[in-house]
């Protein structure tokens, strides 16, 4: 169960006292994150996910707040922060930011079909079409620099086999931060694994954590969810998977001649970022109880498969 700050019931029936939700029937902690602390709470008057944030400056919460009413009110099937009894919507809970939000029906898919990877193209679409305007922005606190600083750590303790496939990324971060490409940009989720989506049946119905959520180049979005939602069992690209979702997110919102040019550098480093963080969090909390460390060495593959980027972007004529 990754949960790094604890909750007690008593804890919990006090922080509920805030809002007119009723009774608490139960909560448990929730598994499957590796940054945050998340709980299932029931109350007589609905379910929801109360959320204890644990990495990022609270500054930001407040980003994150709006960014989620605003793809609420333009449809997207997001989770929002619930107001108090003072209209409050960020909180403190044992010392943490806590956000209590509607928990969206719907389960995770651990075998994405085509079907399944074209609903996700078509909502990572609309979630950049409507945050493209929006003025909401955001550094992200994992981009280039961040990149090229820890991979340069990193190189010194690799294998030869390795570093000869991790040193080429390592001239692009570099070329990018000299001159970076002239790519459409909006702000990202940056972190639409399968286990940030949810499904009912093959219906989409919910798209969750936000935390990693930044303004950036869309393509870099696209290459992160591509290089979860459509792999095979050997870590590489499975084609049928990867035409639908490209498919249907060029349908509600068209991929350039630039972009198509970068997309194997940005496979690339989609995939580099996910080893990079992995490899830090192996170092930071392995073998800590509770917390869920997830293989970076999965990364490492996936990059050896875009050896050879067999799948193009979808351009109009």
């Amino acid at each position: 169960m990754s949960v790094f700050t604890e909750v007690s019931r008593a804890e919990l029936d006090a922080f509920l006292t805030r809002y007119d939700l009723g009774r608490l029937v139960s909560y448990a902690g929730i598994s499957g994150g590796s940054e945050n602390s998340n709980f299932f709470v029931s109350c007589e008057q609905g379910e929801f996910v109360l959320t204890l944030v644990e990495r990022g400056p609270v500054d930001d919460l407040p980003f994150f707040i709006e960014l989620l009413e605003g793809l609420h009110a333009d449809g997207l099937p997001v989770p929002y922060a619930v107001a108090d009894r003072q209209g409050q919507t960020l909180q403190q809970l044992n010392g943490r930011p806590a956000l209590l939000q509607p928990r969206l029906p719907g389960k995770h898919i651990a075998q994405p079909d085509a079907s399944h990877c074209q609903a996700v193209g078509q909502t990572l679409a609309r979630l950049h079409n409507s945050t493209e305007k929006s003025g909401l922005l955001r550094d992200t606190d994992r981009g280039l620099h961040w990149m090229q600083r820890h991979l340069g750590e990193q190189l010194e303790q690799c294998s030869v086999a390795q570093q000869s496939l991790l040193t080429p990324l390592q001239r692009v971060i570099g070329t990018w931060l000299q001159t970076p490409p002239h790519l459409p940009q909006a702000v990202l989720h940056a972190d639409l694994f399968r286990d940030n989506v949810l499904f009912d049946g093959h219906h989409l119905s919910g798209v969750i954590d936000f935390y990693n959520a930044a303004s950036g180049w869309t393509l870099y979005d696209v290459a992160i969810c591509v290089n979860d939602w459509c792999l095979d069992a050997q870590q590489q690209l499975d084609a049928d998977r990867g035409h639908a979702l490209l498919a249907g997110y060029a349908a509600l919102r068209r991929f350039t001649p630039a972009e198509a040019e970068h997309w194997p550098d940005m496979l690339g480093l989609a995939a580099l970022r996910f080893w990079l963080s992995r490899q830090l969090a192996a170092g930071q909390h392995g073998g800590q109880s509770g917390v869920l460390v997830k293989e970076p060495e999965h990364f490492l593959r996936v990059l050896e498969g875009h050896s050879r980027v067999s799948i193009g972007l979808p351009l109009a004529l």
